[in-house]
């Protein structure tokens, strides 16, 4: 494995994801990595890490998505996750949607089309109602977000006086 630094990866676009994870506390490091070893191409996680190897990353916007699970897992429980990120007595459909929600307050963070988070070759093939629902403002997963304390839902936004999602108060779950 190469640790460089995440501005050192060759695509901008990658670049800039990279950085961004960096900057809030989820480690992003390139390496090279065998088909194999990628629950998505040219990502893996290991020990609470994402490893990125951009030969074979096919979607910078997956980095965006495989960080969302990082940052919704218990931190006592983020350095221990590799491979598939599963969460010992979680509901993982429930925070299989936190990370998309999490993700796409990235997305919107970063300034980038929705459409590199949602594009053609992922989420089974519903990436386009994703588009729709996100962009219409409904938000699957947000609300899992509020509970953690990482966001805060429109009606709990005014009564605390802060931005509502896609605003996050926190990136990464204590």
């Amino acid at each position: 494995m190469n640790e460089r630094s995440p501005s050192r990866f060759r695509n901008p676009l990658t670049c800039k994801i990279a950085e961004f994870l960096t900057s809030v506390d989820i480690e992003v490091a390139p390496a090279r990595l065998d088909e194999g070893e990628c629950f998505l191409p040219g990502i893996r996680v290991e020990g609470g890490r994402l490893l990125v190897d951009e030969s074979g990353l096919t979607y910078p916007g997956d980095l965006l998505h495989e960080a969302g699970h990082l940052a919704v897992a218990p931190g006592d429980v983020r350095p221990g996750l590799s491979g598939e990120v599963i969460v010992p007595g979680a509901d993982m459909d429930a925070l299989e949607a936190q990370a998309t929600a999490w993700a796409y307050a990235a997305i919107v963070h970063l300034g980038l089309d929705p459409k590199i988070l949602f594009h053609e070759g992922g989420y089974g093939g519903k990436s386009e109602g994703l588009l729709f629902t996100y962009g219409a403002g409904v938000y699957p997963g947000a609300y899992g977000l509020h509970q953690m304390g990482m966001t805060a839902t429109r009606d709990a936004s005014r009564e605390m006086g802060v931005a509502p999602y896609p605003n996050m108060l926190k990136w990464v779950r204590d």
